[in-house]
């Protein structure tokens, strides 16, 4: 199956993540797609397929080389089978669009990609480019990193004239709300180090990432008919909104960039008796994330001594940490995969992640786990897209990385 057709059909499933579920994987359409995804890595021919009661799959392509070298390290290959749900995953119609022409895309009636909006898409013109039909998102985040990584496992078994060490490859539920790598057993994994095929526009390489909490403030209040409410009632919504207002208002992802930490309000939902608002905390450098996380927790203590010890509760939960600090010692890895994408005329970007990817979180257990591009731009939207070339050009860097690693 070639990597277009294989893409295509992982966006069949519907594997959006719920955070509010409480289980792993979080959600029936991702267990769905990984026992497809678990025969399909039996049908290849890759051996040790494993698929776990959480979701996770692991999969090993033998080694087929002899080698002076006494321990030809192992290297891994992650994605992600989630999609992320800040945008629908279900009912996904691709579309392919040839020969890009520079024009503004019509994705359905009154959508339109508009080249002024997103002029990053300027750049694939005279390319085949998959898009939606506006109404949800795509799902090359992560599945055209699944794609990649599968479709040059079967190459090298269709090819074993290409000479390479033990390969790893895994695959996770629930990465797009931080449990990615909750239940990943890096000891069963057995990498030396490994790279998740996560990022965006062909090129990217990173190997820095936020430091990463998720917060909730819960709000109580008191109902009281609105006739009779004077100096009884006291409304949540509006104490809630009271609080979020007190948060720096250019301290948001609109409003940042690069190196730019922010606070992000993602969900608020309320009623006079009881509000909830649900925040992620990111900045790159551990002393102002924890900074930022002190702030929120003062301005709860801000709202309960005015309203009342209790009104407002917090609860903030790391979800992961910068990986620079255990990239740097194993810099190869990264001079690895930037002699890769030149080998196959693509210039490296290294550039930080404005997010996270499992990798973060198994770096700092044990596993440096960089990340590659897959190549799909404005990830978690209904006018996310994936141009067909950057997919293929991934596919040839992790080919080019295992012939490499020797």
């Amino acid at each position: 199956m070639n990597i277009t057709d294989r893409f295509l059909k992982y966006v069949s499933f519907c594997t959006t993540s719920d955070e509010n579920t409480g289980m792993t994987p979080s959600t029936p359409g991702q267990m769905e797609f990984a026992r497809f995804l678990a025969d399909e890595l039996k049908t290849i021919g890759l051996q040790e397929v494993t698929l776990d009661s959480n979701g996770y799959i692991m999969a090993t392509l033998p080694a087929n080389i002899e080698s002076e070298n006494p321990k030809i390290p192992v290297v891994g290959f992650i994605a992600h089978m989630d999609t992320s749900p800040d945008a629908s995953g279900k009912h996904i119609q691709p579309r392919i669009v040839k020969n890009y022409d520079g024009k503004d895309i019509e994705l359905s009636d009154g959508i339109i990609l508009e080249t002024a909006k997103y002029p990053e898409i300027l750049r694939y013109q005279g390319q085949d480019i998959i898009v939606t039909n506006g109404k949800t998102l795509l799902g090359a985040d992560d599945k055209a990193g699944i794609a990649e990584i599968v479709t040059a496992m079967e190459y090298l078994i269709q090819h074993p004239d290409i000479k390479h060490g033990k390969i790893r490859i895994g695959f996770t539920p629930d990465e797009e709300i931080g449990c990615g790598a909750d239940h990943f057993d890096v000891n069963a994994f057995g990498c030396d180090f490994a790279y998740t095929m996560d990022g965006g526009a062909i090129g990217e390489l990173e190997f820095e990432n936020f430091n990463a909490a998720a917060c909730k403030i819960r709000v109580h209040g008191i109902n009281v008919h609105p006739g009779s409410a004077y100096h009884k009632m006291q409304n949540s919504m509006r104490i809630a909104y009271q609080f979020a207002v007190m948060l720096p208002r250019w301290e948001t992802p609109e409003h940042t960039q690069e190196y730019e930490g922010f606070y992000h309000l993602i969900g608020m939902n309320g009623t006079v008796e009881e509000t909830t608002l649900n925040y992620i905390i990111r900045d790159h450098d551990r002393a102002r994330f924890e900074s930022r996380k002190r702030e929120m927790e003062h301005l709860v203590r801000k709202i309960n001594r005015e309203y009342g010890d209790g009104t407002a509760e917090i609860e903030i939960r790391d979800q992961y940490y910068n990986m620079r600090e255990k990239i740097e010692p194993v810099m190869h890895i990264i001079d690895l995969a930037k002699e890769a994408m030149t080998a196959v005329g693509i210039t490296p970007v290294v550039k930080p992640i404005r997010g996270g990817t499992d990798g973060a979180r198994l770096s700092f257990e044990g596993l440096p786990c960089p990340n590659i591009f897959a190549g799909g731009e404005n990830f978690h939207s209904r006018f996310e897209y994936l141009p067909i070339l950057s997919m293929e050009k991934a596919c040839q860097v992790i080919l080019e990385i295992i012939k490499r690693v020797k």
